[in-house]
């Protein structure tokens, strides 16, 4: 099957292409088109144009474009979620639930156009304001590139299209190699949407005209989520361009004393082993204090070692393969590798092919891969701690930052993590994976800058600009 993409407001072969192959079989499944550099000239040129013609269109204009593709997405949920766990291996209940994410991204984007506006400056509170009035504007900043990763092949896509368009802003989308289908399907809505064509491209691209898109002045601000690696390297290239990105981490969790010891247990089960691990938020480093760390480390690896593992496509399945075997091969030298420097398997490290079992260790270091590094695998390390301050030090001692996840009822040791743990989430009696798609979410440190959510990526997404009139 051979897929055309959306560039310049119509669906094209190109001189290059791709295979997509579904991760659990290894079976090709789709043969993608891909942009070279010249065709990356038409595809910026295009979203000149579509720029300005969306920043020509009324606030309900556009509220109805996007409520049009969150209808249209919810008419044809079960195609996108079938489609996501094809290409990327998700297991299908929770590609069913990143389909309504997305639905709701958009929705939650309609809304925001309606009241997403400035504010008026009091700079008569100044003396030599007096007799003037003031205000400010949210200006788009025009073409906004965006490349996104395999692991949420639509709602990470839906959180850079939605927001740019909401702003008024054209964006070209780069999507994962592994995962192009789904923002594909998801550019077939949106030129249904009513919208102006050209303010939307899906154009897969090798990265070897990657280079073209820091150089040209047309394209004004770079958004990007994936690896910490990358992303600086983009930042340190785009020069004067406005750059957001979202890295990842390697997420902790505090369990205290006084914890709700199934649901911290049942959580954080849940947080570290979901879709194997490959989320940005996934829970990698726990701390439990000690009175409780042995029956809790036990019931954990109970339940890790419980999980329903098989096919995506079977409701039941709640672990699959990862995205490919290079992944689970990386996965698992990190791990023995930890366990050859001291570290000690409580359960998992089983591999075959690119499925790797849940897996559990303890007495490792903060200088190990597997705490150290964004493992992006079914990986866990459970680590015991005898006083609070010092777990929040420990969590601390990352050089990532996005989110943690502190179960406690202790009021103060609540109030303790939310001023002290250096990420830019604090989730109470949840764990770091907890998202939803209206709130503020990026980190900090190796972890990016810049933040998701709707209201708050138009922001990043847009300017400042002052009025002042004098009466």
């Amino acid at each position: 099957m051979n897929k055309k993409i959306l560039i310049c407001g119509e669906w094209r072969e190109s001189a290059e292409s791709f295979a997509v192959k579904n991760p659990f079989t290894n079976e090709q499944i789709a043969e993608v088109f891909s942009i070279d550099g010249n065709e990356l000239e038409e595809v910026i040129s295009a979203a000149e144009i579509g720029a300005k013609e969306m920043q020509k269109l009324a606030r309900f204009e556009v509220a109805k474009g996007l409520r049009e593709i969150a209808d249209q997405i919810e008419k044809r949920k079960n195609e996108f979620a079938e489609t996501i766990t094809l290409e990327s291996a998700k297991p299908i209940k929770l590609a069913l639930d990143e389909v309504e994410r997305g639905i709701s991204t958009f929705h939650f984007a309609a809304g925001e156009v309606e009241k997403f506006v400035g504010e008026v400056v009091a700079v008569d509170a100044f003396e030599t304001g007096k007799g003037k009035t003031a205000y400010t504007k949210r200006i788009p900043r025009g073409v906004i590139y965006g490349i996104t990763p395999f692991n949420f092949p639509l709602n990470l896509v839906a959180h850079k299209i939605a927001p740019a368009l909401a702003s008024g802003n054209a964006i070209i989308i780069k999507p994962s190699p592994r995962t192009p289908l789904t923002s594909l399907l998801l550019g077939e809505v949106f030129i249904e949407s009513g919208l102006p064509k050209n303010a939307l491209q899906i154009a897969p691209m090798d990265t070897k005209y990657i280079d073209k898109i820091y150089s040209d002045e047309r394209l004004n601000m770079v958004s990007f989520t994936g690896s910490a690696e990358i992303g600086w390297q983009i930042k340190s290239k785009a020069n004067k361009k406005f750059v957001t990105l979202e890295l990842g981490g390697n997420a902790p969790v505090i369990v205290d004393e006084t914890a709700d010891f199934n649901k911290s247990v049942e959580r954080t089960v849940f947080g570290a082993f979901s879709y194997s691990g490959q989320v940005c938020i996934s829970v990698q480093r726990v701390f439990v204090h000690e009175k409780i760390f042995e029956n809790w480390t036990e019931k954990f690896i109970e339940k890790a070692q419980n999980l329903k593992k098989g096919n995506p496509f079977a409701e039941t399945t709640e672990i699959s393969v990862m995205i490919d075997e290079k992944a689970a091969e990386r996965a698992q030298k990190w791990i023995n590798e930890a366990e050859t420097n001291g570290a000690e398997v409580l359960c998992g490290n089983n591999r075959e092919k690119s499925f790797l079992d849940a897996t559990v260790l303890t007495n490792t270091n903060a200088e190990m891969r597997v705490v150290s590094e964004e493992i992006f695998a079914p990986v866990v390390v459970v680590e015991k701690f005898s006083d609070f301050e010092e777990a929040v030090s420990m969590a601390n001692n990352s050089k990532f930052g996005l989110q943690a996840g502190v179960f406690t009822n202790n009021l103060r040791n609540a109030e303790f993590a939310a001023e002290n743990l250096e990420t830019g989430g604090v989730i109470i009696n949840d764990i770091p994976t907890f998202r939803v798609d209206n709130m503020p979410y990026g980190g900090v440190k190796n972890s990016g800058f810049g933040r998701e959510g709707v209201h708050y990526t138009m922001e990043e997404m847009s300017e400042i600009r002052l009025v002042v009139i004098n009466s």
